[in-house]
């Protein structure tokens, strides 16, 4: 699913038409734009909680306090596997691990319908 199939607008890029929430299906004007991007001001300060997992086990506590650096953990996922990324705890996506200058990031590359949670 992308972001047109939720009907939301690149608020981004002034040059993509708008869907008009109105029966027709026509192209909403640049007016209806800025009317939509100032409806949903109230919810960009909003902050979320971003998680991207890479996977997950079970392990008895006993094993738990052996554990000390270079201990390695087996995980429910593959190498090459999608990870599950949830937002307030809601899976909302799947990716992959890329490294972004000196940092790890997250590519979207599936976005979740809440039937396919």
């Amino acid at each position: 699913m992308s972001t047109n199939d939720l009907n939301l607008p690149d608020l981004a890029n002034p040059n993509q038409p708008v869907r008009s929430g109105g029966g027709g299906g026509g192209v909403a004007q640049i007016d209806d734009r800025d009317k939509i991007a100032a409806d949903l001001k109230p919810v960009f300060d909003v902050p979320v909680s971003v998680q991207a997992v890479i996977g997950r086990t079970t392990i008895e506590v006993s094993k738990l306090l052996e554990l000390n650096e270079g201990s390695v953990l087996e995980l429910d996922r593959r190498v090459g596997e999608a990870i599950d990324i949830y937002v307030n705890s809601r899976l909302v996506a799947r990716g992959e691990v890329v490294v972004v200058d000196d940092r790890l990031g997250v590519t979207m590359t599936e976005i979740i319908k809440n039937s396919d949670a």
